[in-house]
């Protein structure tokens, strides 16, 4: 049998992480205690019992939530929304996650990468990009936690200024914030949206990265003057999102698993990422640097500079390992990532990545 490439691309939780039995033992309890409404049509917002327990956990009324079908589709919806009432230039971290950037190519806005570093989105940066022109951006998207790609976390000095900033120039702002609990060392930091006052800053996470993502349950919380206008484009969008699927979820929570389990990804993703980093240290070679999370899903490799990772990933097929090439993670034809790339660790176990790691190392 031909053994399975191994993934350095793949932005999802091994299979063996994810709590399948208990999952579907939850999913038969949602279905027999809800009866035929958790399979009929719902209110566009979501599972009401799953709204409340994300609002009181952040902190809002329930009717700022709307829970949505996975994590991107809030982001389709905001990117919509706010293209259409406050068009203009959107704001990205260099790099970015590359499927928003795919979605504000497609509906053709001008797209601006703002520079970060290991600290995260350089305030300074996005100052200068406020001060420019007489036209306002339409807004700002971040990934302030264990940065998809880069793992990086934005510091708590920069969330303050970058808290500011938006505040003075009334810029919306999309917290995009998947990973944030899945945190291995280091303390949490306050996000944007608390340090803002949710007045500009929408903010939006899922359950993919901390319990399973094909349930596809992601939530949204709005500034309460854009909640109501939110949760109708949702509803007109798909009517009304997968009920027993954000009913499987809260049951979980219910049992009280949901700490438990999220402890038992926690400690799995950090032997793999400390495997990682442990290979890349043993063997790669000299000029190549790379980012080292507390937390999340992946880190950022830049090599030598001339080094080209497209290159890199179509020989490294042919070895059995795929990653992701950086350049894909910046605007189309701006030139940059070409001697980076984004390694997710949290697909395979330690083993294979050591074994993925030493193979990339001989390619080069």
């Amino acid at each position: 049998m031909t053994e399975q490439p191994i993934s350095f691309a793949r932005g999802a939780p091994g299979l063996e992480l994810i709590p399948a039995e208990e999952l579907a033992d939850c999913a038969r309890e949602a279905g027999l205690r809800e009866g035929p409404s958790v399979f009929a049509y719902g209110p566009g917002g979501g599972y009401a019992p799953l709204r409340e327990w994300v609002a009181a956990r952040h902190g809002v009324d329930p009717g700022r939530v709307v829970l949505t079908v996975g994590g991107l589709l809030g982001f389709v919806l905001y990117a919509g929304e706010l293209l259409e009432r406050r068009p203009g230039r959107v704001l990205v971290e260099a790099p970015s996650y590359d499927r928003p950037l795919k979605v504000l190519a497609r509906e053709g806005a001008e797209i601006v990468a703002l520079p970060m570093d290991d600290e995260g989105l350089d305030p300074d940066a996005l100052a200068a990009e406020l001060g420019r022109g007489s036209d306002p951006p339409s807004f700002l998207y971040t990934i302030p936690t264990f940065q998809n790609p880069s793992g990086r976390t934005l510091s708590l000095g920069r969330r303050r200024a970058i808290a500011g900033l938006v505040a003075e120039h009334a810029l919306p702002v999309l917290e995009d914030d998947p990973y944030g609990l899945v945190r291995f060392e280091g303390e949490p930091l306050p996000s944007l949206h608390e340090l803002a006052g949710g007045d500009t800053v929408t903010y939006t996470s899922s359950f993919s990265k901390t319990v399973a993502p094909g349930l596809r349950v992601g939530y949204v919380v709005s500034p309460p003057a854009t909640a109501p206008a939110f949760e109708e484009r949702a509803a007109s969008t798909y009517i009304s999102p997968p009920f027993l699927a954000q009913a499987t979820v809260l049951e979980l929570i219910r049992r009280g698993r949901f700490e438990p389990n999220l402890d038992h990804v926690r400690a799995q993703l950090r032997d793999r990422r400390d495997a990682m980093l442990a290979a890349l240290e043993a063997s790669f070679p000299e000029g190549a640097r790379w980012s080292r999370p507390q937390g999340g899903y992946f880190l950022w490799l830049e090599l030598a500079e001339g080094q080209d990772t497209t290159s890199l990933a179509e020989r490294a097929a042919g070895e059995g390992v795929a990653f992701v090439p950086g350049a894909d993670f910046f605007p189309r034809g701006s030139g940059l990532g070409r001697s980076a790339a984004r390694l997710a660790y949290s697909y395979e176990p330690p083993d294979r990545i050591r074994e993925g790691i030493g193979r990339l190392a001989r390619l080069l």
